[in-house]
């Protein structure tokens, strides 16, 4: 694959992460650069772990890992952006402090549920042969610098929409998940 083909690749992968890190930085209290490179930090590595785990997996057993990697994205996001959907309908308490970070737990679980596409890349990846460390690092870059991106316009975004940002970063967060499983099973292309 050449030098353009991965970058378009990379950045292709990168555009889950991107929108669900607008959510992210839309429901925090002004995030800073070192909280958006953070999140863009964790997106970044898990994007660039997954392709590698589905490359070694495609050499062993692509039938099977392809037949369920969409269902488990699917599930994981709806979980999510349920979650998210929910917590922006709660009153708020005017006593609590604003949320100034995710936690890792939280921000690592969405980076998987929006690379488990890039597993199935990977499985592709090693039918075709290519230089699997290159373009997973490539892909890791890209989803680093597009989701602290994501996370710095969230920041501006989070303000002028309020509570309802946390309920349309749920809605962004299902959407992806309808999308994966719709790309899957056909219904688009």
């Amino acid at each position: 694959m050449n030098l353009s083909a991965t970058l378009i690749l990379a950045f292709g992968m990168s555009m889950d992460a991107f929108a669900a890190s607008i959510g992210k930085g839309a429901i925090l209290h002004k995030p800073r650069f070192r909280e958006a490179f953070r999140t863009g930090l964790i997106f970044g590595c898990i994007e660039a772990i997954t392709p590698l785990i589905g490359w070694a997996m495609g050499l062993m057993a692509s039938q099977y890992i392809m037949e369920w990697d969409h269902w488990v994205a699917f599930s994981l996001l709806l979980v999510l952006g349920c979650r998210m959907i929910v917590e922006g309908f709660k009153q708020p308490d005017q006593d609590a402090p604003k949320l100034q970070r995710h936690s890792f737990m939280m921000l690592a679980t969405t980076a998987i549920a929006t690379s488990l596409d890039a597993m199935a890349v990977g499985v592709g990846l090693a039918i075709l042969q290519v230089n699997i460390i290159h373009t997973a690092m490539a892909i890791g870059m890209a989803t680093m610098i597009m989701a602290t991106l994501g996370m710095l316009l969230g920041r501006y975004i989070g303000p002028i929409l309020g509570k309802r940002a946390e309920i349309i970063g749920g809605v962004i967060l299902i959407g992806i998940g309808f999308n994966i499983l719709a790309e899957h099973l056909g219904w688009i292309s």
